[in-house]
């Protein structure tokens, strides 16, 4: 069992930056790849953004957020993080960090293949 708690939304001016946290707890957090999925309103919650291996080593990205989106991880601290630059109006949805199993240098993008999700945290970005 992995519970995920996000934090760190909030409103922004388009161009201005946010950095996103996801803690976790369990004892198979360090073994989940970890992604973060967006859902804008009105839309379902299935928007992939970015994701990450379980040992931090792969990540892959939506090209809408590639060069303004990076996703890291500390496993000792059982957090993952998106940092949030350059950010747009297009940007604003709620933002849900998941765990998923899988081997390591695994990314995992299906929103499908996540196994635990968290509550989500709000970003609005401002024109």
């Amino acid at each position: 069992q992995v519970q995920l708690v996000e934090s760190g939304g909030g409103l922004v001016q388009a161009g201005g930056s946010l950095r996103l946290s996801c803690a976790a707890s369990g004892r198979t957090f360090s073994s989940s790849a970890m992604g973060w999925f967006r859902q804008a309103s009105g839309k379902e919650r299935n928007e992939f953004v970015a994701a990450i291996s379980w040992s931090g080593g792969n990540t892959h990205y939506a090209d809408s957020v590639k060069g303004r989106l990076t996703i890291n991880r500390d496993n000792a601290k059982n957090t993952v993080y998106l940092q949030m630059n350059s950010l747009k109006p297009e940007d604003t949805g709620a933002y849900y960090c998941a765990a998923a199993s899988a081997p390591d240098t695994l990314v995992v993008i299906t929103p499908a293949l996540y196994d635990y999700w968290g509550q989500g945290t709000q970003v609005t970005v401002s024109s």
